[in-house]
Protein backbone atom coordinates (compact mmCIF):
# COMPACT_ATOMS: atom_id res chain seq x y z
CA UNK A 1 0.00 0.00 0.00
CA UNK A 2 1.50 3.71 -0.98
CA UNK A 3 1.70 6.42 1.92
CA UNK A 4 -1.77 8.30 0.60
CA UNK A 5 -3.44 4.39 1.67
CA UNK A 6 -1.63 4.60 5.25
CA UNK A 7 -2.45 8.14 5.47
CA UNK A 8 -6.52 7.46 4.36
CA UNK A 9 -7.09 3.99 6.75
CA UNK A 10 -5.40 5.75 9.32
CA UNK A 11 -7.12 8.62 9.45
CA UNK A 12 -10.36 6.69 8.73
CA UNK A 13 -9.68 4.59 11.96
CA UNK A 14 -8.90 8.14 13.59
CA UNK A 15 -12.04 9.63 12.31
CA UNK A 16 -14.65 6.28 13.56
CA UNK A 17 -13.18 6.58 17.04
CA UNK A 18 -13.07 10.51 17.13
CA UNK A 19 -16.37 10.37 16.22
CA UNK A 20 -17.30 7.73 18.85
CA UNK A 21 -15.87 9.83 21.54
CA UNK A 22 -17.54 13.03 20.02
CA UNK A 23 -21.17 11.43 20.34
CA UNK A 24 -20.28 10.42 23.87
CA UNK A 25 -18.88 14.07 24.17
CA UNK A 26 -22.43 15.50 23.19
CA UNK A 27 -24.60 12.94 25.54
CA UNK A 28 -22.22 14.01 28.41
CA UNK A 29 -23.17 18.01 27.10
CA UNK A 30 -26.47 17.21 26.85
CA UNK A 31 -26.89 15.44 30.31
CA UNK A 32 -25.04 18.78 31.77
CA UNK A 33 -27.54 21.04 30.49
CA UNK A 34 -30.21 19.24 31.08
CA UNK A 35 -29.21 19.03 34.77
CA UNK A 36 -27.34 22.27 35.33
CA UNK A 37 -28.90 24.84 32.18
CA UNK A 38 -27.34 27.60 30.80
CA UNK A 39 -26.51 29.81 33.82
CA UNK A 40 -24.17 30.57 36.64
CA UNK A 41 -23.61 27.13 37.59
CA UNK A 42 -22.74 26.01 33.89
CA UNK A 43 -20.56 28.51 33.80
CA UNK A 44 -18.27 28.15 36.73
CA UNK A 45 -17.75 24.69 35.83
CA UNK A 46 -16.68 25.59 32.10
CA UNK A 47 -13.81 28.79 33.25
CA UNK A 48 -12.47 25.96 35.84
CA UNK A 49 -12.12 23.55 33.07
CA UNK A 50 -10.80 25.83 30.77
CA UNK A 51 -7.91 26.12 33.56
CA UNK A 52 -7.26 22.16 33.09
CA UNK A 53 -7.90 22.01 29.16
CA UNK A 54 -5.42 24.53 28.57
CA UNK A 55 -2.60 22.75 30.31
CA UNK A 56 -3.76 20.03 28.28
CA UNK A 57 -3.70 21.48 25.08
CA UNK A 58 0.13 22.94 25.99
CA UNK A 59 1.53 20.03 28.07
CA UNK A 60 -0.37 17.32 26.51
CA UNK A 61 -1.98 16.74 23.54
CA UNK A 62 -0.69 19.56 20.87
CA UNK A 63 3.13 19.42 22.51
CA UNK A 64 3.45 15.72 22.81
CA UNK A 65 2.16 15.32 18.88
CA UNK A 66 4.55 17.42 17.57
CA UNK A 67 7.99 17.13 19.72
CA UNK A 68 7.33 13.18 20.84
CA UNK A 69 6.15 11.49 17.27
CA UNK A 70 9.16 13.01 15.22
CA UNK A 71 11.98 12.32 17.60
CA UNK A 72 10.59 8.69 18.26
CA UNK A 73 10.45 8.00 14.57
CA UNK A 74 14.02 9.42 14.28
CA UNK A 75 15.32 7.35 17.37
CA UNK A 76 13.48 4.15 16.04
CA UNK A 77 15.53 4.65 12.72
CA UNK A 78 18.39 5.34 13.79
CA UNK A 79 19.49 3.37 16.92
CA UNK A 80 16.63 0.34 17.02
CA UNK A 81 14.07 -1.02 19.03
CA UNK A 82 16.04 -1.57 22.25
CA UNK A 83 16.86 2.25 22.28
CA UNK A 84 13.28 2.90 21.41
CA UNK A 85 12.02 1.75 24.64
CA UNK A 86 14.44 3.20 26.72
CA UNK A 87 12.97 7.03 25.26
CA UNK A 88 9.57 6.22 26.20
CA UNK A 89 10.34 4.95 29.82
CA UNK A 90 12.44 8.47 29.69
CA UNK A 91 10.22 10.34 28.55
CA UNK A 92 7.42 8.90 30.89
CA UNK A 93 9.49 9.48 33.85
CA UNK A 94 9.99 13.09 33.13
CA UNK A 95 6.18 13.55 32.33
CA UNK A 96 5.16 11.93 35.81
CA UNK A 97 7.47 14.08 37.47
CA UNK A 98 7.32 17.46 35.80
CA UNK A 99 3.61 17.73 35.16
CA UNK A 100 2.58 15.86 38.33
CA UNK A 101 4.93 18.80 40.50
CA UNK A 102 2.49 21.19 37.96
CA UNK A 103 -0.66 19.62 39.00
CA UNK A 104 0.88 20.44 42.90
CA UNK A 105 1.19 24.10 42.17
CA UNK A 106 -1.94 24.27 40.01
CA UNK A 107 -4.01 22.88 43.38
CA UNK A 108 -2.10 25.78 45.51
CA UNK A 109 -3.02 28.82 43.46
CA UNK A 110 -5.93 28.06 42.13
CA UNK A 111 -7.51 31.19 43.58
CA UNK A 112 -4.44 32.98 41.38
CA UNK A 113 -5.43 31.84 38.60
CA UNK A 114 -9.12 31.63 38.62
CA UNK A 115 -8.92 35.55 39.39
CA UNK A 116 -6.48 35.86 36.35
CA UNK A 117 -8.65 34.40 34.05
CA UNK A 118 -12.10 35.48 35.20
CA UNK A 119 -11.49 38.89 36.47
CA UNK A 120 -15.17 39.87 36.13
CA UNK A 121 -16.03 37.59 38.54
CA UNK A 122 -13.95 38.79 41.62
CA UNK A 123 -17.38 40.78 42.89
CA UNK A 124 -19.18 37.70 42.98
CA UNK A 125 -17.97 35.74 46.06
CA UNK A 126 -19.74 32.99 45.35
CA UNK A 127 -18.96 32.41 42.00
CA UNK A 128 -15.69 32.37 42.49
CA UNK A 129 -15.36 30.12 45.19
CA UNK A 130 -16.91 27.71 43.36
CA UNK A 131 -15.11 27.83 40.57
CA UNK A 132 -12.01 27.61 42.48
CA UNK A 133 -12.99 24.21 44.29
CA UNK A 134 -13.85 22.72 40.74
CA UNK A 135 -10.68 23.33 39.30
CA UNK A 136 -8.83 22.22 42.10
CA UNK A 137 -10.56 18.60 42.12
CA UNK A 138 -9.88 18.77 37.98
CA UNK A 139 -5.91 19.71 38.31
CA UNK A 140 -4.99 15.57 38.36
CA UNK A 141 -6.80 15.25 35.45
CA UNK A 142 -4.19 16.94 33.92
CA UNK A 143 -1.43 14.65 34.78
CA UNK A 144 -3.47 11.48 33.31
CA UNK A 145 -4.33 12.96 30.29
CA UNK A 146 -0.59 13.87 29.36
CA UNK A 147 0.76 10.15 30.18
CA UNK A 148 -2.31 9.09 27.67
CA UNK A 149 -0.88 11.77 25.19
CA UNK A 150 2.41 9.79 25.48
CA UNK A 151 1.41 6.72 25.34
CA UNK A 152 -0.74 8.24 22.01
CA UNK A 153 2.31 8.90 20.09
CA UNK A 154 4.24 6.14 21.10
CA UNK A 155 1.02 3.82 19.72
CA UNK A 156 0.45 5.86 16.69
CA UNK A 157 4.52 5.79 15.83
CA UNK A 158 3.86 1.75 15.24
CA UNK A 159 0.83 2.17 12.98
CA UNK A 160 -1.48 2.13 16.26
CA UNK A 161 -4.82 4.98 15.65
CA UNK A 162 -7.79 2.76 17.00
CA UNK A 163 -7.25 2.34 20.27
CA UNK A 164 -5.47 5.99 21.18
CA UNK A 165 -8.41 7.76 19.66
CA UNK A 166 -10.73 5.58 21.65
CA UNK A 167 -9.43 6.60 24.92
CA UNK A 168 -11.57 10.00 25.01
CA UNK A 169 -14.63 7.75 24.53
CA UNK A 170 -13.77 5.75 27.48
CA UNK A 171 -13.15 9.32 29.47
CA UNK A 172 -16.69 10.53 28.20
CA UNK A 173 -18.30 7.28 29.40
CA UNK A 174 -16.81 7.30 32.60
CA UNK A 175 -17.68 10.77 33.09
CA UNK A 176 -21.46 10.70 32.36
CA UNK A 177 -21.36 7.06 35.20
CA UNK A 178 -19.79 9.37 37.85
CA UNK A 179 -22.30 12.37 37.49
CA UNK A 180 -25.05 10.07 37.06
CA UNK A 181 -24.20 8.24 40.34
CA UNK A 182 -22.82 11.21 42.45
CA UNK A 183 -24.97 14.25 41.13
CA UNK A 184 -27.80 13.93 44.46
CA UNK A 185 -25.01 12.94 46.46
CA UNK A 186 -22.28 15.90 46.77
CA UNK A 187 -22.91 19.31 47.24
CA UNK A 188 -23.02 21.50 45.18
CA UNK A 189 -24.02 18.94 42.77
CA UNK A 190 -21.66 20.41 39.83
CA UNK A 191 -18.80 18.77 41.89
CA UNK A 192 -19.44 15.31 40.39
CA UNK A 193 -18.86 17.00 37.15
CA UNK A 194 -15.46 17.80 38.14
CA UNK A 195 -14.81 14.44 40.02
CA UNK A 196 -16.07 12.75 36.65
CA UNK A 197 -13.48 14.65 34.82
CA UNK A 198 -10.50 13.34 37.15
CA UNK A 199 -11.66 9.80 37.27
CA UNK A 200 -11.94 9.81 33.76
CA UNK A 201 -8.91 10.73 33.18
CA UNK A 202 -7.15 8.01 34.51
CA UNK A 203 -9.13 5.69 32.83
CA UNK A 204 -8.35 7.60 29.49
CA UNK A 205 -4.77 6.49 30.22
CA UNK A 206 -4.94 3.06 31.91
CA UNK A 207 -7.04 1.63 28.24
CA UNK A 208 -4.01 2.36 26.52
CA UNK A 209 -1.73 0.43 28.58
CA UNK A 210 -2.57 -3.11 27.59
CA UNK A 211 -1.77 -2.84 23.47
CA UNK A 212 1.58 -0.46 25.09
CA UNK A 213 2.70 -3.26 26.61
CA UNK A 214 1.81 -6.07 24.47
CA UNK A 215 4.16 -4.61 22.12
CA UNK A 216 7.15 -5.14 24.64
CA UNK A 217 7.36 -1.37 26.19
CA UNK A 218 7.59 -0.66 29.62
CA UNK A 219 6.79 1.88 31.61
CA UNK A 220 9.47 1.32 34.61
CA UNK A 221 10.77 4.96 36.01
CA UNK A 222 14.20 5.91 34.65
CA UNK A 223 15.58 8.60 35.63
CA UNK A 224 17.87 9.79 32.53
CA UNK A 225 16.79 13.33 32.20
CA UNK A 226 20.30 14.42 30.65
CA UNK A 227 19.63 12.03 27.51
CA UNK A 228 20.02 13.37 24.09
CA UNK A 229 16.67 12.14 22.57
CA UNK A 230 14.42 13.92 25.43
CA UNK A 231 17.18 16.76 25.54
CA UNK A 232 15.57 17.41 21.38
CA UNK A 233 11.95 16.64 22.28
CA UNK A 234 12.65 19.54 24.70
CA UNK A 235 14.05 21.91 22.64
CA UNK A 236 11.31 21.12 19.70
CA UNK A 237 8.68 21.42 22.63
CA UNK A 238 9.63 24.54 24.17
CA UNK A 239 8.49 26.69 21.13
CA UNK A 240 5.29 24.64 20.42
CA UNK A 241 4.41 25.28 24.07
CA UNK A 242 4.57 28.90 23.45
CA UNK A 243 2.62 28.15 20.28
CA UNK A 244 0.31 25.81 21.99
CA UNK A 245 -0.28 29.02 24.64
CA UNK A 246 -1.26 31.49 22.49
CA UNK A 247 -4.09 29.57 20.95
CA UNK A 248 -5.43 28.57 24.50
CA UNK A 249 -4.78 32.05 25.30
CA UNK A 250 -7.01 33.18 22.26
CA UNK A 251 -9.85 30.95 24.25
CA UNK A 252 -9.05 32.78 27.24
CA UNK A 253 -9.13 35.83 25.52
CA UNK A 254 -12.42 34.77 24.58
CA UNK A 255 -13.87 33.74 27.70
CA UNK A 256 -12.15 37.18 29.69
CA UNK A 257 -13.89 39.31 27.24
CA UNK A 258 -17.47 36.81 27.68
CA UNK A 259 -17.46 37.32 31.13
CA UNK A 260 -17.91 40.82 31.10
CA UNK A 261 -21.19 40.23 28.61
CA UNK A 262 -24.47 39.04 29.56
CA UNK A 263 -25.30 35.81 31.61
CA UNK A 264 -25.36 32.67 29.82
CA UNK A 265 -22.71 34.25 27.08
CA UNK A 266 -19.85 31.66 28.27
CA UNK A 267 -22.10 29.11 27.77
CA UNK A 268 -23.04 29.68 24.55
CA UNK A 269 -19.78 30.04 23.33
CA UNK A 270 -18.86 26.91 24.50
CA UNK A 271 -21.61 24.52 23.37
CA UNK A 272 -20.93 26.16 19.55
CA UNK A 273 -17.34 25.93 19.55
CA UNK A 274 -18.44 22.02 21.28
CA UNK A 275 -20.45 21.41 18.02
CA UNK A 276 -17.63 22.81 15.67
CA UNK A 277 -15.21 20.44 17.00
CA UNK A 278 -16.82 17.07 15.74
CA UNK A 279 -15.48 17.82 12.27
CA UNK A 280 -12.46 19.36 13.56
CA UNK A 281 -11.32 16.47 15.94
CA UNK A 282 -13.26 13.67 13.45
CA UNK A 283 -11.70 14.90 10.66
CA UNK A 284 -8.99 17.84 11.22
CA UNK A 285 -7.39 16.74 14.08
CA UNK A 286 -7.58 12.46 13.01
CA UNK A 287 -5.45 13.90 9.74
CA UNK A 288 -2.89 15.50 11.55
CA UNK A 289 -2.55 12.85 13.81
CA UNK A 290 -2.53 10.13 10.77
CA UNK A 291 -0.30 11.74 8.86
CA UNK A 292 2.45 13.29 10.84
CA UNK A 293 3.99 9.82 11.10
CA UNK A 294 4.12 9.27 7.57
CA UNK A 295 5.37 13.22 6.75
CA UNK A 296 7.97 12.22 9.95
CA UNK A 297 9.43 9.20 8.02
CA UNK A 298 9.86 11.07 4.46
CA UNK A 299 11.40 14.11 6.21
CA UNK A 300 13.65 11.75 8.16
CA UNK A 301 14.73 9.88 4.39
CA UNK A 302 15.33 13.33 2.73
CA UNK A 303 12.39 12.54 0.46
CA UNK A 304 10.88 16.04 -0.01
CA UNK A 305 8.58 15.06 -3.13
CA UNK A 306 6.84 12.44 -1.32
CA UNK A 307 6.39 14.89 1.78
CA UNK A 308 4.98 17.71 -0.57
CA UNK A 309 2.29 14.78 -2.51
CA UNK A 310 1.38 13.35 1.03
CA UNK A 311 0.66 16.88 2.43
CA UNK A 312 -1.23 17.83 -0.69
CA UNK A 313 -3.55 14.57 -0.34
CA UNK A 314 -3.80 15.30 2.93
CA UNK A 315 -5.35 18.81 2.85
CA UNK A 316 -7.23 18.07 -0.41
CA UNK A 317 -8.95 15.00 1.39
CA UNK A 318 -10.06 17.34 4.67
CA UNK A 319 -11.42 19.64 2.51
CA UNK A 320 -13.23 17.06 0.27
CA UNK A 321 -14.84 16.21 3.80
CA UNK A 322 -14.62 18.85 6.36
CA UNK A 323 -16.08 21.73 3.56
CA UNK A 324 -19.79 20.04 3.36
CA UNK A 325 -19.76 19.84 6.92
CA UNK A 326 -19.11 23.17 7.59
CA UNK A 327 -21.99 24.38 5.32
CA UNK A 328 -24.20 21.50 6.77
CA UNK A 329 -23.84 23.32 10.56
CA UNK A 330 -24.50 26.69 9.17
CA UNK A 331 -27.88 25.87 7.45
CA UNK A 332 -28.86 23.67 10.27
CA UNK A 333 -27.44 25.48 13.09
CA UNK A 334 -30.62 25.61 14.68
CA UNK A 335 -32.15 22.04 14.28
CA UNK A 336 -29.13 21.23 15.80
CA UNK A 337 -29.47 22.81 18.60
CA UNK A 338 -32.49 22.33 19.73
CA UNK A 339 -32.04 18.63 18.97
CA UNK A 340 -29.17 18.25 21.04
CA UNK A 341 -29.59 20.42 23.93
CA UNK A 342 -33.08 21.80 24.55
CA UNK A 343 -34.05 19.68 27.32
CA UNK A 344 -34.78 20.57 30.82
CA UNK A 345 -33.18 23.47 31.80
CA UNK A 346 -31.77 24.91 28.23
CA UNK A 347 -34.44 26.69 26.77
CA UNK A 348 -35.47 28.55 23.77
CA UNK A 349 -32.71 31.22 25.01
CA UNK A 350 -30.24 28.94 25.06
CA UNK A 351 -31.07 27.82 21.49
CA UNK A 352 -30.91 30.99 19.89
CA UNK A 353 -27.53 32.55 21.77
CA UNK A 354 -25.90 28.87 21.35
CA UNK A 355 -27.39 28.99 17.41
CA UNK A 356 -26.16 32.28 16.39
CA UNK A 357 -22.55 31.86 17.91
CA UNK A 358 -22.53 28.41 16.07
CA UNK A 359 -23.30 30.45 12.87
CA UNK A 360 -20.23 32.66 13.54
CA UNK A 361 -17.73 30.12 14.52
CA UNK A 362 -18.65 27.43 11.49
CA UNK A 363 -17.25 30.00 9.45
CA UNK A 364 -13.77 29.09 10.51
CA UNK A 365 -13.72 25.34 10.47
CA UNK A 366 -11.89 25.08 6.85
CA UNK A 367 -8.96 26.96 7.78
CA UNK A 368 -9.19 25.51 11.90
CA UNK A 369 -8.69 21.88 10.14
CA UNK A 370 -6.25 22.57 7.34
CA UNK A 371 -3.87 24.51 10.25
CA UNK A 372 -3.48 20.92 12.12
CA UNK A 373 -1.95 19.64 8.56
CA UNK A 374 0.40 22.31 7.77
CA UNK A 375 1.62 22.48 11.35
CA UNK A 376 2.15 18.51 11.12
CA UNK A 377 4.11 19.20 7.94
CA UNK A 378 6.61 21.87 9.87
CA UNK A 379 6.62 19.57 12.95
CA UNK A 380 7.57 16.18 10.99
CA UNK A 381 10.90 18.46 10.17
CA UNK A 382 11.16 19.19 13.62
CA UNK A 383 10.40 22.88 12.87
CA UNK A 384 8.63 23.99 15.50
CA UNK A 385 9.25 27.98 15.37
CA UNK A 386 7.85 28.78 12.57
CA UNK A 387 4.33 27.85 13.94
CA UNK A 388 4.63 29.54 16.84
CA UNK A 389 5.30 32.59 14.94
CA UNK A 390 2.46 32.28 13.27
CA UNK A 391 0.22 31.61 15.94
CA UNK A 392 1.29 34.87 17.89
CA UNK A 393 0.65 37.12 15.21
CA UNK A 394 -3.22 35.11 14.92
CA UNK A 395 -3.12 35.98 18.92
CA UNK A 396 -2.82 39.19 18.28
CA UNK A 397 -5.23 39.25 15.42
CA UNK A 398 -7.61 37.59 17.53
CA UNK A 399 -7.85 40.06 20.93
CA UNK A 400 -7.96 42.81 18.49
CA UNK A 401 -10.58 41.70 16.42
CA UNK A 402 -12.27 40.69 19.54
CA UNK A 403 -12.56 43.77 21.49
CA UNK A 404 -14.04 45.23 17.78
CA UNK A 405 -16.85 43.19 17.39
CA UNK A 406 -17.92 42.74 20.39
CA UNK A 407 -19.15 45.40 21.22
CA UNK A 408 -21.35 45.69 18.02
CA UNK A 409 -22.14 41.88 17.96
CA UNK A 410 -21.90 40.75 20.99
CA UNK A 411 -20.75 36.89 21.85
CA UNK A 412 -20.84 35.86 18.32
CA UNK A 413 -18.44 38.73 17.54
CA UNK A 414 -16.41 36.59 19.94
CA UNK A 415 -17.11 33.77 17.55
CA UNK A 416 -16.75 35.46 14.13
CA UNK A 417 -13.07 36.69 15.26
CA UNK A 418 -11.94 33.15 16.25
CA UNK A 419 -12.67 32.63 13.09
CA UNK A 420 -11.21 34.96 11.09
CA UNK A 421 -8.12 34.85 13.14
CA UNK A 422 -7.96 31.16 12.22
CA UNK A 423 -8.12 31.73 8.67
CA UNK A 424 -5.18 34.25 8.53
CA UNK A 425 -2.96 32.23 10.51
CA UNK A 426 -3.56 29.28 7.85
CA UNK A 427 -3.11 31.24 5.07
CA UNK A 428 0.48 32.46 6.95
CA UNK A 429 1.26 28.65 7.57
CA UNK A 430 0.81 27.96 4.02
CA UNK A 431 2.69 30.74 2.68
CA UNK A 432 5.66 29.70 4.88
CA UNK A 433 5.25 25.97 4.31
CA UNK A 434 5.60 27.35 0.31
CA UNK A 435 8.78 29.24 1.41
CA UNK A 436 10.23 26.57 3.02
CA UNK A 437 9.99 23.11 0.55
CA UNK A 438 9.72 25.36 -2.47
CA UNK A 439 6.20 24.11 -3.54
CA UNK A 440 3.21 23.15 -2.20
CA UNK A 441 0.80 21.94 -5.06
CA UNK A 442 -1.40 24.71 -4.39
CA UNK A 443 -2.90 24.92 -8.15
CA UNK A 444 -4.14 21.33 -6.99
CA UNK A 445 -5.49 22.37 -3.56
CA UNK A 446 -6.79 25.21 -4.42
CA UNK A 447 -9.08 24.18 -7.33
CA UNK A 448 -10.54 20.86 -5.32
CA UNK A 449 -11.27 23.63 -2.13
CA UNK A 450 -13.01 25.79 -4.79
CA UNK A 451 -15.10 22.68 -5.83
CA UNK A 452 -15.98 21.43 -2.52
CA UNK A 453 -17.10 24.36 -1.15
CA UNK A 454 -19.15 25.42 -4.25
CA UNK A 455 -21.06 21.84 -4.14
CA UNK A 456 -21.35 22.08 0.33
CA UNK A 457 -22.97 25.42 -0.80
CA UNK A 458 -25.14 23.75 -3.11
CA UNK A 459 -26.13 21.29 -0.82
CA UNK A 460 -26.66 23.34 2.12
CA UNK A 461 -29.03 25.63 0.46
CA UNK A 462 -31.23 22.13 -0.46
CA UNK A 463 -31.37 20.89 3.13
CA UNK A 464 -32.29 24.30 4.38
CA UNK A 465 -34.94 24.68 1.89
CA UNK A 466 -35.97 20.88 3.23
CA UNK A 467 -35.83 21.19 6.87
CA UNK A 468 -36.66 25.11 7.45
CA UNK A 469 -40.36 24.03 8.36
CA UNK A 470 -39.60 21.24 11.14
CA UNK A 471 -40.55 20.79 14.66
CA UNK A 472 -37.66 23.43 15.81
CA UNK A 473 -40.02 25.59 17.84
CA UNK A 474 -41.06 25.17 21.33
CA UNK A 475 -44.02 22.68 21.98
CA UNK A 476 -44.03 21.72 17.86
CA UNK A 477 -43.13 18.16 18.45
CA UNK A 478 -41.84 15.23 21.03
CA UNK A 479 -37.66 15.40 20.96
CA UNK A 480 -38.16 12.22 19.08
CA UNK A 481 -39.95 13.63 16.11
CA UNK A 482 -37.32 16.26 16.32
CA UNK A 483 -34.25 13.59 15.88
CA UNK A 484 -35.79 11.97 12.90
CA UNK A 485 -36.25 15.22 10.72
CA UNK A 486 -32.62 16.41 11.64
CA UNK A 487 -31.59 12.25 10.99
CA UNK A 488 -33.32 12.66 7.07
CA UNK A 489 -31.99 16.05 6.77
CA UNK A 490 -28.35 14.76 7.46
CA UNK A 491 -28.45 11.88 5.21
CA UNK A 492 -30.29 13.98 2.60
CA UNK A 493 -27.47 16.00 2.92
CA UNK A 494 -24.64 13.65 2.66
CA UNK A 495 -26.72 12.07 -0.16
CA UNK A 496 -26.60 15.49 -2.30
CA UNK A 497 -23.01 16.27 -1.64
CA UNK A 498 -21.67 12.47 -2.74
CA UNK A 499 -23.63 12.74 -5.76
CA UNK A 500 -22.07 16.20 -7.05
CA UNK A 501 -19.20 14.79 -6.04
CA UNK A 502 -19.25 11.33 -8.04
CA UNK A 503 -20.46 13.60 -11.27
CA UNK A 504 -18.03 16.23 -11.33
CA UNK A 505 -15.21 13.24 -10.66
CA UNK A 506 -13.49 13.84 -7.68
CA UNK A 507 -10.15 12.68 -7.34
CA UNK A 508 -10.72 12.44 -3.73
CA UNK A 509 -13.48 10.12 -3.63
CA UNK A 510 -12.55 8.45 -6.36
CA UNK A 511 -9.35 7.37 -4.30
CA UNK A 512 -11.56 6.57 -1.65
CA UNK A 513 -13.91 4.73 -3.76
CA UNK A 514 -10.67 2.64 -4.61
CA UNK A 515 -8.86 2.08 -1.38
CA UNK A 516 -12.42 0.58 -0.37
CA UNK A 517 -12.55 -1.87 -3.32
CA UNK A 518 -8.96 -2.69 -2.62
CA UNK A 519 -9.51 -3.47 1.02
CA UNK A 520 -12.49 -5.46 0.64
CA UNK A 521 -10.69 -7.74 -2.18
CA UNK A 522 -7.67 -8.38 0.57
CA UNK A 523 -10.80 -9.40 3.15
CA UNK A 524 -12.31 -12.15 0.60
CA UNK A 525 -8.47 -13.27 -0.44
CA UNK A 526 -7.65 -13.61 3.88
Amino acid sequence: MDDKGHVARAAGKMSMATMASRVLGYVRDMLFGALFGAGNVMDTYLMAFRITNLFREVFAEGSMSAAFVPVLTETQARSGEEETRKVVRITFTFILTAVGSLCLVGIFFAPTVVSLIAPGWLDEPEKFRSTVLLARIMFPFLLFVSLAAMTMGTLNTRGVFFVPALAPAVLNVVTIGVVLLLFARVSPPIMAVAIGIAVGGVAQFAIQLPPLFRMGFSLKPLYQFSHPDLRKMFVLVLPVVLGMSTTQFNIFVTNILASYLPEGSITYLYYSMRLIHLPIGVFGVAMAVAVLPTLSRQAVAGDMDSLRETFSFGLRLLFFITLPAMAGLIALRVPIVTTLFQHGRFGPEGVTGTASALLFYSLGIWSMVGMRVAASAFYSMQDTRTPVRVAMFGLLSNALLSLGLMRFMGHTGLALANATASGIQFLLLLFFLRRKIGRIDGKRIARSFVRYGAMAVLMAFGCWMAMRNGPWSPGSGPAWLRVIYLSGGLVFSVAIYLGMARLTGGEELRYLLQLRKSRSVEENQA
